[in-house]
């Protein structure tokens, strides 16, 4: 019988928001998901977006609108 792991992730996805944002600098919010697509494969756009709206109120993050539905992501 094959059963099927799930591995769980050793870095929560709120922390690779903020490390990938201290190594690159601000991204936009589509790129930003594009890099976090890469490691959490299950991450939907819902999530991605709360996690965005923790950060913010926990004033680790400032989100700036570019133009319609798209967004600047960068460490405060």
């Amino acid at each position: 019988m094959n059963i099927p792991l799930k591995i769980w992730k050793t870095r929560p996805a709120y922390l690779a928001i903020l490390e990938l944002l201290e190594k690159k600098g601000a991204l936009t919010d589509a790129e930003l998901f594009t890099h976090l697509k890469r490691e959490f494969e299950d991450l939907g756009y819902k999530d991605f977006n709360e996690l965005l709206l923790r950060l913010e109120v926990g004033s680790k993050i400032n989100t700036v609108s570019i133009s319609r539905g798209k967004r600047r992501i960068e460490l405060v």
